[in-house]
């Protein structure tokens, strides 16, 4: 039975030891409340780290910690004291968080800790593969490892991988500051689908693929290693119904049934009819813009004094990250700036914040959700803020009002907040009065439209749409409009062959018969190919014709010795017998009006080039600015069309490039005069370049047309790969 092998940095567990014994306790919340559909009700499999290190655990405790995982549907990796500094500490979160986030003056890179970073991926990724069995599929989890996705696809090359980042994708100035950039674009394209929160992540992310990485990107299709990778945003939500029936829960409770913290936010609320309290609760993260919402607190207490003794900031810091320096800074200044503004505005019965550092249960964290009038949710920066849907579903009254930053992933989705930027205290403080003072039927008529969205999209709802959209990744053929060239496929194409009694066999050079990466110079064949060619030609009821861009001299010079058809120039010249012959008698005088127009668009735009072929020109633009690239292939259009009116001249568009030729000339006239020779009743045209698609889109719709690479094509079938054509041919040899 085939399964999901979910990959995060952590297990969904919380593993402890005494020495002797294994205490294993299950997490929630989360991203583990999230992905219980696909973990436990799918024979699924979490892979992740044990939360113990190695140093930790002596080879005696080692199977126990393995056996306890593995009842729990777990596989662990062991990670040393070493990974945890250097990747998790370091690396993860002293580089990424930082960078991701925003905070170039936090970000640190080690040539120490990347290379840790790369062997923890190198860790998991062993584990992960050696779970791998037919029909599996992957999800990998966040930013901890980025480079995961391919080194799965390196071993396991057919393997539906995803991945999702939970954190912001930085825009490209941003990105493009960071020194080993490409290989992360390149780890995480070994994915085929990969989700963001927010379309801002998507679009900054496709933007750095087309600017960083030079990659093809059609939308949010993005075609690489023969694979098209989608990419889309997926909002992660909660498991609103655990929110909201505890939040119910918390209101039945008697007096005496209600928690020491209940009480005491009850006798604050009790003191008057204008008593009102205000909720802050986050990780102590300097992305939560902790020291700017308690100094617009500040700045509200000063500007609307009337509200002094009658409201209260609740904020609940959770400790994080405490090895980091950044981390203890901020505990230091937060711990002041709480400090001093309670000693400028307390009075002997009242606090204007109650400052909570540490964790607390969840019955705790409802207590406070239902208790509060306000949730003041103000990141500088955050991928989503979960947060902030948990204190909508906990509002069962359809009271209360959301005060959020626009700079969470949340606010996309939750329109009918208060919104605010983070760094204006002016804007914080008046929407902060705006929220206290709001009519109940307005604070309902918004907490009503909030719940709705926020009920139906649940985190059960997340983890299925992003599983049905990876396993619709997998179906290429919706792309580019061919069917995989499957070995069901072959054996019928092999049994025409078989049957016909007279067949052509049409064949591209560059990128079909050969792997082909340079821009101007073709590869001579090698051995094998040779061989592969001659035992197809020596079926007595078949014939070759190789089809290429090429000048015919080079074409000559590799097949000599052979009596194979050949087509060069774009299908300008033909050759039957050794003798070639040219198909149009072609001018070329218009390549002085043209030549300089196109050398001034190579000027205006570094990395392109200009190739001047013997019967056509060619403008290419990739090695160039991707987007610059795009926007001249704009400009040249329009100047050479006016150029080329009222002439047999036609501008061409390939894949990073643009192309001016006669109309005249292209390889399916060509290959259609070929056909007038001989009553050829089985016709075969494997074909990579957007040239070969005149001849996909001119030979008789009986022809068996086959396009190498993943592309939309006018053929009737795809295979990946140039191997995949040799193997093809081999079959039939």
């Amino acid at each position: 039975m085939s399964k999901t092998i979910i990959v995060s940095n952590r297990l969904p567990l919380q593993v402890k030891t005494d020495g002797k014994d294994i205490k294993v306790t299950p997490s929630v919340g989360g991203l583990a409340t999230g992905m219980k559909s696909v973990h436990r009700d799918s024979n699924g499999v979490w892979v992740g780290w044990s939360g113990l290190t190695d140093e930790e655990i002596d080879d005696g405790m080692q199977a126990k910690v393995d056996q306890a995982v593995q009842k729990e549907q777990c596989v662990a990796v062991n990670l040393n004291e070493d990974d945890i500094q250097n990747y998790y500490y370091g690396f993860s979160n002293r580089t990424l968080w930082p960078l991701f986030h925003y905070f170039l003056e936090y970000t640190e890179f080690e040539k120490e800790s990347w290379e840790s970073y790369k062997r923890v991926n190198e860790k998991f990724a062993k584990v992960v593969v050696d779970q791998i069995e037919e029909g599996d599929r992957v999800w990998v989890h966040d930013y901890q490892l980025l480079l995961l996705p391919q080194l799965i696809k390196d071993e396991k090359p057919d393997v539906p991988v995803g991945f999702f980042l939970h954190i912001p994708f930085p825009s490209y100035e941003i990105f493009r500051t960071f020194p080993k950039r490409k290989e992360i674009l390149e780890g995480m394209l070994g994915s085929d689908l990969l989700g963001f929160h927010t379309y801002d992540y998507e679009r900054h992310f496709l933007s750095s693929v087309k600017r960083i990485a030079n990659k093809e990107v059609r939308f949010n299709k993005i075609t690489h290693d023969n694979r098209i990778i989608k990419v889309d945003s997926f909002p992660m939500g909660i498991d609103y119904k655990k929110f909201e029936d505890a939040a119910k829960k918390n209101q039945d409770q008697s007096k005496k049934q209600r928690s020491e913290v209940q009480r005491r936010l009850d006798e604050h609320l009790n003191e008057s009819d204008s008593a009102k309290m205000v909720l802050s609760i986050d990780r102590l993260d300097y992305t939560k813009g902790i020291p700017n919402r308690i100094r617009a607190f500040e700045y509200f207490l000063n500007k609307y004094p009337e509200y002094q003794e009658k409201i209260r900031l609740i904020m609940l810091a959770v400790p994080s990250r405490s090895e980091v320096p950044q981390y203890q800074k901020l505990k230091k200044e937060t711990d002041e700036l709480v400090g001093r503004i309670n000693g400028q505005f307390s009075t002997v019965s009242w606090t204007p914040i109650w400052y909570f550092f540490r964790t607390m249960p969840f019955e705790n964290l409802i207590d406070l959700y239902t208790s509060s009038d306000v949730a003041l949710i103000t990141p500088v920066r955050d991928g989503m803020n979960l947060v902030a849907k948990e204190y909508v579903a906990t509002r069962t009254e359809q009271d209360g009002v959301l005060v959020l930053s626009e700079m969470t992933g949340a606010s996309k989705e939750l329109g009918e907040a208060l919104q605010i930027n983070p760094f204006n205290f002016e804007e914080i403080a008046d929407t902060l009065k705006r929220a206290l003072e709001m009519p109940k039927a307005e604070q309902k008529r918004r907490m009503l439209s909030l719940q709705k969205r926020i009920s139906r999209y649940s985190v059960e709802k997340w983890a299925e749409e992003f599983m049905n959209a990876l396993e619709s990744s997998q179906n290429v053929s919706q792309y580019i409009q061919a069917e995989r060239l499957t070995q069901k496929h072959q054996r019928n194409i092999l049994k025409t062959v078989e049957d016909s009694e007279n067949t052509i066999i049409f064949l591209g050079y560059n990128g079909t018969l050969v792997d082909y990466t340079d821009k101007t110079e073709d590869k001579t064949p090698d051995k094998a190919l040779y061989d592969t060619l001659a035992k197809v030609s020596q079926r007595p009821n078949v014939e070759l014709c190789i089809t290429s861009c090429s000048e015919n001299e080079n074409l000559q010079k590799w097949f000599a010795d052979t009596d194979y058809r050949l087509i060069s120039d774009h299908g300008a010249f033909y050759r039957k017998h050794n003798i070639w012959t040219e198909l149009e008698a072609l001018k070329t005088d218009w390549m002085e009006d043209v030549i300089p127009v196109l050398e001034t668009f190579v000027d205006r735009t570094p990395g392109s080039y200009l190739d001047i072929n013997r019967f056509s020109l060619a403008w290419h633009y990739g090695d160039a600015d991707i987007e610059m690239g795009e926007k001249r292939v704009i400009e040249i259009n329009t100047v050479l069309t006016s150029l080329t009116s009222n002439t047999d001249l036609s501008v061409f568009h390939g894949k990073e490039v643009v192309e001016i030729k006669s109309t005249k000339v292209s390889k399916g006239y060509a290959a259609l005069q070929v056909l007038k020779e001989k009553d050829f009743d089985n016709i075969i045209v494997i074909g990579d370049d957007w040239t070969d698609e005149y001849m996909f889109e001119d030979l008789p719709d009986h022809a068996h047309s086959i396009k190498v690479g993943i592309r939309k094509t006018n053929a009737k079938y795809f295979v990946k790969r140039v191997e995949e054509v040799r193997a093809f041919l081999n079959l039939l040899g």
